[in-house]
């Protein structure tokens, strides 16, 4: 890990104002920040830093789309907003390209598509920015972020200052990563650098895309997987501009092969899938799905009715009408399958 200067330019002032948070969480939760700013430059971070040490407290803000707000948040809340996308190198391997964290994540793997950088396509649709990614190491369809991660520029805003970081600084894990387990706002990620292969290959093991028949007839490309992607991902999923949604809620629970072939012979129809250190995957939505609860709803909460792994908001719920929904289909399949139940979202 090396460390840079802090931004090159002269400091940019921040002014915080009170901000309503509603439409900045997919999850629709009415929710206004008693201290906002958004951040489109580098010459702000030396502001940030201030403000987070007088306001004692920091919340780092991407698209919202994996965050669970409360009617009222205190402290700073700060919208990483940089923008751009750029090929820095075309390597020999690998196209190495970079974006700026407030890009939004699915228009930076279309433009990546569109430029014949391809390798990102099966995570297309995926809700959020660029600098969130990381933060969540989202993957679908086969692929995971850190396998196509080069390097990231982040402010520490603990010692205001820039810093690059590589995978072993991340500490990459399923859904996981070093930014979720530091100090709560400590980072704020300015820029994601990606090395995307050459030559490409596609990814294909994934079920759904096996059985798509766009998929299915000759030797597809990058387009074609980012189409069939979209097409899976609508049909299953709500569309948070419709119905307030944070995605997938809750973790594919990974098990010893001892626990998944004792939950086989009781339940011969579980859902799962081996992974390379010799333990199992289990499917969550599954497991959800099977106590009941895919189409039912508790109170302004309910569960999605084509997908158990995603919550919605049916109308005026709060953080706690979520978390209640939540906290009861955890208990639901700990009971009748001895698996703990782990929120992907981040609970303010």
């Amino acid at each position: 890990m090396s460390n840079s200067d802090a931004a090159h330019t002269a400091p940019v002032a921040l002014t915080p104002v009170s901000q309503d948070l509603t439409r900045l969480n997919t999850l629709g939760l009415a929710s206004r920040a008693e201290a906002f700013v958004s951040l489109d430059s580098a010459a702000q971070l030396p502001a940030l830093s201030a403000l987070a040490r007088q306001r004692q407290s920091l919340l780092v803000l991407g698209g919202g789309s994996n965050m669970v707000l409360p009617e009222r948040v205190p402290g700073l809340v700060a919208q990483v907003a940089f923008k751009g996308v750029r090929l820095l190198e075309a390597q020999p391997g690998a196209w190495l390209v970079e974006a700026a964290g407030g890009e939004n994540w699915h228009g930076f793997v279309e433009t990546c598509v569109n430029n014949g950088w391809d390798g990102l396509e099966n995570l297309a649709l995926i809700p959020g920015t660029v600098g969130a990614a990381p933060v969540q190491n989202i993957g679908a369809y086969g692929v995971e972020f850190e396998e196509r991660f080069h390097s990231l520029t982040a402010w520490d805003v603990l010692a205001g200052q820039l810093v690059e970081m590589r995978a072993a600084d991340c500490r990459f894990a399923y859904r996981d990563s070093a930014f979720k387990h530091d100090a709560a706002g400590r980072w704020v990620i300015v820029s994601v650098r990606f090395a995307l292969p050459r030559p490409w290959r596609p990814v294909l093991g994934y079920p759904d895309l096996q059985r798509h028949a766009r998929l299915a007839q000759g030797t597809p490309v990058a387009r074609d997987i980012f189409d069939a992607v979209c097409e899976i991902r609508r049909a299953k999923l709500p569309d948070p501009a419709v119905t307030g949604n944070a995605g997938s809620f809750f973790k594919n629970p990974i098990v010893t092969a001892s626990v998944r072939d004792s939950l086989v012979a009781q339940f011969p129809g579980l859902v799962s899938y081996a992974q390379p250190d010799g333990r199992y995957k289990l499917a969550a939505g599954w497991l959800i799905d099977q106590c009941g609860w895919k189409g039912r709803a508790l109170g302004a909460a309910g569960v999605h009715d084509r997908q158990a792994l995603v919550l919605v908001n049916r109308g005026g719920a709060t953080a706690a009408d979520i978390m209640g929904l939540a906290h009861a289909i955890q208990q639901s399949v700990a009971e009748r399958y001895g698996v703990k139940l782990e929120a992907e979202p981040v609970v303010v």
